[in-house]
């Protein structure tokens, strides 16, 4: 089985993107997404210096416009990953390359959200200075108990051997100078304490937002960083993605997930090494594969036919629904009852307003499983009609 993840903030070099740029259809959509955000990712992913990639407000667009760009590169056609990926998972910022890979929301929506995202984590940032260390090594009850004793916050557990505190620059200086026993300090280049409680007026944010975005059950199973669980509900997706800009990265629980589904091999989308180095090592028997550069599309594409198989959720619809084009009154095709089976084209009836008629018809054959709606129902726009399983219709 095989999970594809994608990294989070931190990740990005300067002119990581450099070599992707040299194929124009990859430069022609990377410029799409750069009017999407509102940020010139062209010149952040090949030309920015690292200090200007670390702003928040930056980094996170270009993370996700690269990880979906490069999934691109990968799947041309997006639905043949669907039956080769057991799961999805990301990193904090890269839950949105995630839920859109799945397609429980839209390339599209996925950085609207982000620009807004890192916007607001930002904003949240500049209000007093903050900012992330990773742990490495030492007791992870004594690593946690010295968090807690400067006031730190554990914000990303990513396994044995690596936490992430998150807390203001003057706390993470405290730790610095009195460390856990038997643990390496690093510094993260990032500019804010994200997944803490300085986060909460960008949860406030991006609350607002969502209520305007329109969400679909994912094709693939996400893994979410909140508690390691497998959410399939557009919605829920969604809902947790906001929520956890405040709340801890659970990481490790992620990985005891993949584990249980029976991973076999872990693919990380550009700018790769960081996910794939941690699975090294909680992942014992995983083999992983860290995309960086164009020049491995091909051995990618080989991981992927080594390890890919599909997941538990049915990709094939087994029915579909028929729509009111229109405001008006519907009148059934007669005779069509439940269990009749239709041709494609078929009118199935008709909605009447007050000025024409608007035909329904089915554009692929079926069975009627269920009429929704009446003859002589008042009916409005999208409303649902009647319900189809379609025959010999690909997905």
């Amino acid at each position: 089985m095989l999970v594809i993840v994608a990294p989070g903030q931190g990740a990005q070099t300067p002119g990581f993107l450099t070599p992707w740029l040299e194929n124009p259809a990859f430069a022609d959509r990377l410029t799409w997404l750069s009017a999407v955000s509102g940020l010139d990712l062209v010149h952040f992913g090949s030309e920015a210096d690292a200090e200007t990639i670390r702003d928040t407000a930056v980094a996170q667009p270009l993370l996700v416009a690269a990880g979906l760009l490069a999934a691109l590169e990968l799947f041309p056609h997006p639905a043949d990953g669907f039956d080769r990926i057991g799961a999805v998972a990301g990193h904090s910022v890269g839950e949105l390359t995630a839920a859109a890979g799945a397609r429980a929301i839209s390339g599209e929506q996925a950085m609207v959200l982000v620009r807004e995202r890192g916007r607001a984590m930002a904003a949240a940032a500049a209000v007093t200075p903050t900012s992330m260390t990773a742990v490495l090594g030492g007791d992870r009850e004594e690593v946690l108990a010295k968090l807690a004793q400067h006031g730190l916050t554990a914000a990303n557990d990513n396994g044995p051997g690596q936490i992430v505190a998150a807390g203001t620059v003057q706390q993470l200086t405290d730790l610095a100078e009195d460390p856990p026993a038997k643990a390496r300090l690093m510094p993260l280049s990032v500019a804010g304490a994200f997944h803490t409680e300085h986060m909460a007026p960008a949860v406030d944010v991006l609350s607002r937002l969502a209520r305007s975005v329109s969400t679909h059950d994912a094709r693939i199973p996400i893994i979410s960083n909140r508690d390691g669980q497998v959410v399939h509900d557009g919605v829920d997706v969604l809902r947790r993605i906001v929520s956890q800009v405040r709340t801890p990265v659970r990481w490790d629980l992620c990985m005891e997930t993949m584990l249980d589904l029976g991973v076999t091999g872990l693919l990380e989308m550009p700018p790769a090494g960081t996910l794939t180095g941690i699975a090294r090592r909680a992942m014992k028997g995983v083999e992983t594969y860290a995309l960086k550069t164009p020049d491995q599309l091909d051995d990618a594409r080989a991981f992927i036919d080594k390890h890919g198989v599909a997941s538990q959720i049915d990709t094939n619809p087994t029915w579909r629904m028929l729509v009111a084009p229109s405001k008006g009154t519907f009148h059934q095709t007669a005779d069509l009852r439940e269990g009749h089976m239709i041709a494609p084209n078929d009118r199935i009836g008709a909605v009447h307003g007050r000025q024409e008629e608007a035909a329904v018809t089915a554009p692929y054959g079926g069975t009627i499983v269920e009429w929704l709606v009446e003859d002589g129902d008042l009916v409005s726009p999208g409303q649902p009609l009647i319900r189809l399983h379609p025959e010999g219709v690909p997905s």
